[in-house]
């Protein structure tokens, strides 16, 4: 929408992304009237649509576990239920361990799935490359395999949240920058933005890499901090690759898209601060290097483009998610590193049903922003790029 803004709502969410529209969903879904999304730029312009759309349930922690068990659920069900095709293959996600420390991590973490009934087992050099054949296997010590994991298309994953929106009568207002934050003492009231003022008792900041920025305008410091992550795609191959295949020593992970595109990121820590979608020759360096030591038969394949996104990263590799101490109405859904996407689905559900006081899930606790002043910090390790 790109008319005037103004007037009241009962829920303004900040933020098109899939986190946003997913919260914003669900609330109406529950029977939330008078949602307002705002959206500064048009959407999947974020990391929303500038990702490599993993879905997996393989995480080193039980909350991740348990809750991408939920989201992968909820993702094989989206195409029926929104009536839009999201080309979601199950085709899971292979983990390669180079050296004895990663493998006792990948056993540990293959326990945990297992006490949560995924079919995630460890593998061997030679039993890891007979489900990937393609692989140079001299130099994996061991694998983990959830045939479970999969791929998403993220595009219209994002438009199908935003169709489901609009039909339940939530207004999405595209082009629309927040400057400032209404406040009144201790609690918010509302936002400013480049098409008028809008009052409300409950602000969302789902805005990702941006969050901090949005916080700053009530004087809240957010520890999260941008970091950009780029993505590579190739020239169409046939079709020979089943899993996504992630090396956590280098961060490397790479796919095959329904169109037969390779699909891949790797870490780059020598990246500027702050938020930067620009391309770099390094990463295509780094990306290059790592995939065809990986699989050596993509040696000559050409790329087509590549592109970045702005990670979330927290301190301590987990989301921050709830109200706030400093600033009542204030919510806060944000820090998913570079797993927001995959991990919006079961979010959405579970931020709505908080909100509305029909949930009392232990993450609302454990993932608050205090955690980082109190010092209980809930790290995560599988994390890829």
């Amino acid at each position: 929408m790109t008319d005037a803004l103004g007037g009241h709502a009962e829920v303004i969410v900040i933020g098109g992304g899939i986190m946003g529209l997913a919260t914003a969903f669900n609330l109406a879904k529950l029977g939330q009237k008078n949602i307002v999304v705002v959206e500064k730029s048009y959407l999947c312009s974020g990391a929303s649509g500038r990702n490599g759309g993993g879905v997996r349930a393989q995480w080193s922690s039980e909350t991740n576990v348990r809750l991408m068990k939920e989201s992968v659920a909820l993702c094989s069900e989206f195409a029926t239920q929104m009536r839009i095709n999201v080309w979601f293959r199950q085709g899971g996600y292979l983990f390669v361990a180079r050296n004895d420390a990663r493998a006792k991590d990948l056993e540990k973490s293959v326990e945990l799935h297992k006490a949560h009934g995924l079919r995630t087992r460890m593998l061997d050099a030679k039993q890891a490359k007979e489900v990937v054949p393609e692989l140079d296997a001299s130099r994996i010590v061991a694998a983990s395999y959830n045939p479970d994991d999969g791929v998403v298309f993220p595009w219209p994953f994002v438009w199908g949240y935003a169709r489901a929106c609009a039909e339940l009568g939530v207004a999405i207002h595209t082009l629309t920058e927040v400057r400032e934050l209404l406040t009144e003492g201790t609690r918010v009231t509302g936002v400013v933005t480049s098409r008028g003022t809008l009052k409300a008792p409950l602000v969302i900041n789902a805005t990702g890499a941006w969050s901090p920025e949005i916080a700053r305008m009530v004087d809240v410091t957010l520890p999260n901090h941008p970091h950009r992550h780029e993505i590579c795609s190739t020239e169409p191959l046939k079709p020979f690759l089943r899993p996504l295949v992630a090396d956590l020593s280098n961060g490397l992970y790479f796919s095959q898209s329904m169109r037969g595109e390779i699909v891949g990121g790797i870490a780059n820590d020598h990246v500027p601060d702050g938020l930067n979608q620009e391309s770099s020759p390094l990463f295509l360096q780094l990306y290059a290097q790592a995939l065809t030591e990986t699989m050596p038969i993509l040696g000559s394949v050409r790329v087509l483009r590549q592109w970045a996104g702005a990670y979330d990263i927290t301190p301590d590799g987990s989301p921050i998610v709830g109200f706030i101490d400093e600033i009542e109405g204030f919510y806060q859904i944000c820090g998913f590193m570079g797993h927001g996407f995959m991990m919006a689905p079961i979010m959405g559900k579970l931020v709505a049903e908080h909100l509305l006081g029909k949930s009392t899930d232990p993450i609302f606790e454990h993932w608050n922003l205090r955690r980082f002043r109190e010092g209980k910090l809930v790290p995560e390790t599988m994390i890829l790029g």
